[in-house]
């Protein structure tokens, strides 16, 4: 087998592949068991049919149809290791010549990394905010820890915001029942925001078994971005109940023996939070700049693959429907977006992320970053637990969907930005230097360590590639 590359532009090559047919024999003999088996010949057995009898009854034309077929993704397999090619997406193949016994020829254009210059930032120096901690704050989280131990407690009076009621729900558009909509004995927090836009007012003031309708935009369904008149029934009225905060609290809600001691326990988890922030805030900002001196041209079908998932998603998340962008479209006019904005910022979004992927692959290559068994083994029990199954199930979805690649990509990607962070001067707003070795480790350490995780490798691939 000849193969020769063209390169069509920075993203794009195309590889000319010939074969001559002596390499061909493997899948003409599979060709012909496969057709044996799916005709009849009086006098042979189903799979038994000679090669020679078989092109007699059916001709020579389906033989090499099965065999090109075949042989055209693997020869091109072949061409892209022989020749070093770093093809991204599915190439568009050609069959250029095709001599019977003598030669096989075709053309196979893909999608390519293209050669990025990575840009020096050791002379970089970064900003993030200084680590700034409240009374208020402090006691924000208190609350939020005594909100885990309160109780709902029913109340015989109109419902106010905070409570929380059990409702009942129909929605009627042009007088035709949503039947989507209808609901009984749903929880609802008011003032969560977690329902259609009007049913925090229109719930304020209800007392129990009272109605009260009101009009509002349907977000998803069939009648996604239409208004539907909605009628809210309150079927019970909940308070909740803080337990006070004192010693005997400190006692029952955590290992501390006084509220004090509690709190000082807070004040610190606030403040390695606000530390990781600062690691993230540093993270974010070197690779915006990475992204604005590097040069990095984008291979157009990459980019269209990523946007179509992520529309794909979209669709599903906002319309509830499967690839129908007329409603997409007009759950997006619903929620207040303009649909062409939202195509133009989702083809943005997209090209970032490609080139962010582009570029971190080529840091990662330059510094000969490499995952090892134990980080991408702390990446599949961190994303587990994120999506609340198993270790093993995640990994048995991430085979089926084929994204165990992705994951070790991801966590490449993060290692190869952790390091460019380590090389770069970071001062909060106060000019003062900022050491960030305990999330990115230092020189010597690797940074997939689990004192980094959450700030940086963990993070850092999944929500680079993300940016």
């Amino acid at each position: 087998m000849k193969s020769t590359v063209e390169q069509l532009s920075p993203t794009r090559v195309k590889i000319n592949v010939e074969v001559p047919f002596d390499e061909l024999k493997p899948n003409f003999d599979r060709a012909y068991r496969k057709i044996a088996q799916q005709v009849r010949i009086p006098g042979f057995r189903p799979g038994k049919v000679p090669a020679p009898v078989l092109e007699s009854r059916i001709g020579r034309g389906p033989v090499l149809e099965e065999v090109v077929n075949e042989a055209i993704p693997a020869k091109y397999i072949e061409a892209v290791q022989a020749e070093q090619v770093r093809a991204l997406g599915q190439p568009d193949f050609e069959v250029t010549k095709l001599e019977d016994r003598e030669v096989l020829e075709f053309t196979a254009e893909v999608d390519v990394r293209p050669e990025i210059e990575i840009p020096d930032l050791s002379d970089v120096t970064i900003a993030v905010d200084d680590i700034e901690l409240t009374d208020d704050e402090v006691e924000e989280q208190l609350n939020e820890l005594r909100a885990r131990f309160g109780t709902l407690v029913g109340v015989d009076r109109p419902a106010q915001q905070g409570d929380f009621v059990s409702i009942d729900l129909s929605a009627e558009v042009d007088g035709e029942p949503v039947e989507d909509a209808a609901t009984e004995g749903l929880s609802y927090e008011i003032g969560s925001g977690q329902l259609v836009e009007g049913i925090d007012e229109a719930l304020i003031g209800l007392s129990k078994d009272e109605s009260a309708t009101f009009t509002t935009k349907l977000l998803a369904g069939k009648y996604a971005g239409q208004e539907a008149q909605v009628t809210v029934t309150a079927r019970s009225i909940k308070q909740r109940e803080l337990p006070e905060a004192d010693d005997e609290f400190a006692q029952m809600a955590s290992e501390f023996d006084t509220i004090d001691e509690l709190r000082d326990d807070l004040r610190e988890r606030l403040r390695r939070v606000k530390r990781m922030q600062q690691g993230v805030q540093a993270r974010d900002k070197v690779l915006e700049a990475l992204l604005e001196a590097a040069d990095v041209p984008v291979p157009e079908g990459v980019v269209q693959a990523e946007v179509a998932n992520r529309k794909h998603e979209a669709m599903h998340q906002l319309a509830d429907t499967h690839d129908d962008e007329e409603l997409l479209n007009r759950a997006l006019e619903a929620s207040g977006q303009d649909p062409k904005q939202w195509h133009e910022e989702l083809r943005s979004e997209a090209e970032k992320t490609v080139r962010t992927q582009l570029l971190l692959d080529s840091i990662a290559d330059a510094e000969n970053v490499t995952v090892d068994d134990n980080e991408l083994t702390e990446r599949i029990v961190y994303q587990a637990q994120r999506f609340g199954i198993s270790p093993d199930e995640y990994v048995q979805r991430a085979q089926q969907s084929g994204q165990l690649g992705a994951i070790y990509a991801d966590i490449r990607r993060g290692k190869a930005l952790a390091g460019v962070v380590r090389k770069v001067k970071v001062t909060d707003a106060s000019g003062n230097e900022v050491d960030l070795s305990d999330l990115f480790g230092g020189e010597e350490q690797q940074a997939g360590d689990d004192g980094g995780k959450d700030a940086g490798e963990a993070k850092a691939g999944e929500q680079a590639t993300d940016a």
